[in-house]
């Protein structure tokens, strides 16, 4: 396990990457797939997977985000796992991602990448 990484405890995997008419949900099984695979090579054990669908920038807006800020207020959450920055919000709006990060931050929760060439950049995008 690496160093970096949080205890194995409430890991959550936020996924947030079909647009309303895709189909068949490719980019959303991708990033789940991903997710449990980059939580098994590092131990770590995903108690919920939360999905929305991708189109609302703010996150405070989805059902699915809403649900992730309630694990975290409830407690034992250590992680939340997303693909990518764009999951939480896009390029676009991305100082509701800032405000997002600083939550979690705020609340002792890391925020892990899952996508390869995002992983060393995890929970520094202030």
């Amino acid at each position: 396990m690496n160093p970096q990484d949080p205890p194995a405890s409430s890991v959550v995997l936020y996924v947030c990457a079909d647009r309303p008419r895709t189909e068949p949900r490719a980019a959303t099984q991708r990033a789940q797939t991903e997710g449990h695979a980059f939580a098994r090579e590092r131990g770590l054990t995903i108690t919920e997977v939360v999905t929305d669908t991708y189109g609302e920038p703010d996150p405070a807006r989805r059902g699915g985000w809403r649900r992730v800020r309630q694990l975290v207020q409830t407690g034992g959450v250590t992680a939340v796992l997303v693909r990518w920055p764009s999951a939480i919000a896009p390029e676009s709006a991305d100082e509701l991602r800032h405000r997002e990060i600083a939550w979690l931050n705020d609340h002792g929760v890391h925020l892990r990448y899952t996508w390869a060439p995002l992983m060393s950049l995890s929970g520094e995008m202030r």
